[in-house]
């Protein structure tokens, strides 16, 4: 059930947008070589602790993962992508890193994602491609929030997500993508990462969706990794994941996860 939420309601969710955005700043700068990923999602269990905030994750078990997670940050290195199951890896000089994180915060939830390429390696072939995959991520993410405006259609976000994507050379998988965001972190509607404008819900004020462009250096095909949650390329290449959470108004898109 897609529900629509009233001004009061949005003003109420962003203290958790805020949250959601001050975790993965701390994950993001704590993010060097020689950094444990369990370190990570050790950092962000202390913040939610301190916040007095709950984890989606730790619990969270859909059907397409093996277990409850367990963890309260996804982080994907390298050829994962999405739902990176943080375990005993240390991050090297090089690494490209996604953190994905989702709170709840007085009932109400934000989620966001951000990319980065780990430590300060000299500009070479290898570091240029991440670094132009994180970028077409977040101006996909920018282009999708544009087009988040009252009277376009979900269609609408996903196609502009794509343009960027496709412009820049990526193919896209649509087995997973943004969703609605409210009480609970997944609902509906479904927001894939490619569509046709004009097709799917209208866009009302009040709706709160997570927007998140995710996509690999040279395949759309992906597996889940042993550890039965980790989703990885099928070539091994590369993979970037940028997202946030948004909520439509009469006024514009507002962003609920901004980092500033």
């Amino acid at each position: 059930m897609i529900e629509l939420r009233t001004p009061q309601e949005i003003e109420q969710m962003r203290p958790a947008g805020r949250f959601v955005a001050d975790v993965l700043l701390a994950c993001r700068d704590a993010a060097k070589p020689g950094v444990n990923l369990l370190e990570l999602d050790a950092l962000a269990h202390r913040m939610i602790k301190d916040r007095g905030a709950e984890s989606c994750y730790i619990d969270y078990h859909p059907s397409f993962g093996a277990m409850p997670f367990g963890k309260v940050i996804c982080t994907s290195v390298n050829d994962a992508v999405l739902h990176g199951l943080p375990h005993d890896y240390v991050l090297q000089d090089g690494d490209l890193l996604s953190v994905d994180f989702a709170a709840s915060v007085d009932g109400w939830v934000s989620d966001s994602a951000l990319s980065l390429v780990v430590g300060r390696a000299t500009a070479d072939d290898r570091r240029t491609a991440d670094l132009a995959l994180i970028r077409t991520t977040e101006e996909a993410l920018d282009a999708g929030i544009a087009a988040a405006t009252v009277g376009h259609k979900i269609g609408d976000i996903s196609a502009a997500i794509a343009q960027v994507a496709h412009a820049a050379g990526y193919t896209i998988n649509t087995d997973f993508g943004g969703h609605g965001v409210g009480r609970t972190m997944h609902g509906d509607p479904h927001v894939p990462n490619d569509g046709r404008p004009g097709r799917g819900f209208p866009l009302k004020p009040g709706l709160v969706i997570a927007i998140e462009p995710w996509f690999l250096e040279t395949t759309d095909e992906i597996y889940t990794d042993p550890d039965g949650w980790t989703l990885r390329s099928v070539d091994g290449s590369r993979g970037a994941h940028s997202e946030h959470t948004i909520a439509i108004t009469e006024d514009g898109p507002v962003i609920l996860t901004a980092r500033d």
